[in-house]
């Protein structure tokens, strides 16, 4: 069941009998990111007793409660309130935060074909990944990895045709408008255009990137990586 509310530009859908939708738009947007990211901080700062977990996406958060505490009006009447103070809430200034990424030869497994692709260079790749600061849409798919965007277009990509079994950790990767950073080794069918040494997810299970942060990636020679790897 989809409903308006006349408090903000917003949707609800009752995604299941235990969870709610709220959904700001239907397509990536930074503004409308910005307003999942500042209901989810709202949210975890001001808990609504009975909400379970919280899950944001591109222009939407998930919103999962226990339904022996809380039902799908209930739970809407209570965010309606805290939709009315996001625009003061989304006044925090976000994070920024530089990945320092080699994109050695070794690392950028797919820098060559992404510079074919583009009709570029492999160092006018590089350049332009580098000079956009890019926004934490959220994360997800493997714990700590998150979802930046957007890309200039001139970088759009598709994904592997036969994605990887094995992407190494930290390997710093394109796809479509994205650009992500590879907690884990895990499979994955990103392009992979260099690689960094930040642990970017912790066995404490904390995640160094966080939904509305902003992000740069700083270019470093294979030395520097080498000397931080040894750190």
């Amino acid at each position: 069941m989809m409903q308006d509310s006349p408090t903000a530009q917003f949707k609800t859908i009752r995604a299941s009998d235990q969870s709610l939708l709220v959904r700001f738009g239907e397509r990536i947007s930074f503004d409308d990111n910005r307003r999942v990211a500042s209901l989810l901080r709202l949210l975890e700062q001001q808990p609504i007793e009975g909400v379970r977990n919280l899950h944001p996406a591109y222009s939407s958060l998930l919103v999962v409660f226990d339904a022996l505490r809380l039902d799908h009006a209930g739970l809407e009447n209570k965010l309606r309130e805290y939709l009315a103070r996001i625009d003061l809430d989304a006044a925090v200034l976000p994070r920024t935060i530089e990945i320092p990424t080699c994109y050695d030869a070794e690392f950028g497994l797919d820098l060559e074909e992404v510079a074919a692709i583009c009709s570029m260079t492999a160092q006018e790749v590089i350049a332009l990944h580098c000079a956009r600061e890019y926004t934490v849409y959220f994360l997800g798919f493997a714990p700590g990895f998150a979802y930046l965007g957007d890309l200039p277009e001139s970088l759009e990509v598709p994904r592997l045709q036969i994605p990887r079994r094995n992407v190494p950790r930290g390997s710093v990767a394109v796809a479509g408008r994205q650009t992500a950073v590879y907690p884990i080794q895990t499979p994955g069918g990103w392009r992979i255009l260099g690689r960094t040494s930040l642990n970017m997810f912790t066995t404490k299970g904390d995640a160094m990137l966080h939904t509305g942060d902003r992000v740069r990636f700083v270019p470093i020679s294979r030395q520097e990586f080498d000397n931080m790897e040894r750190t």
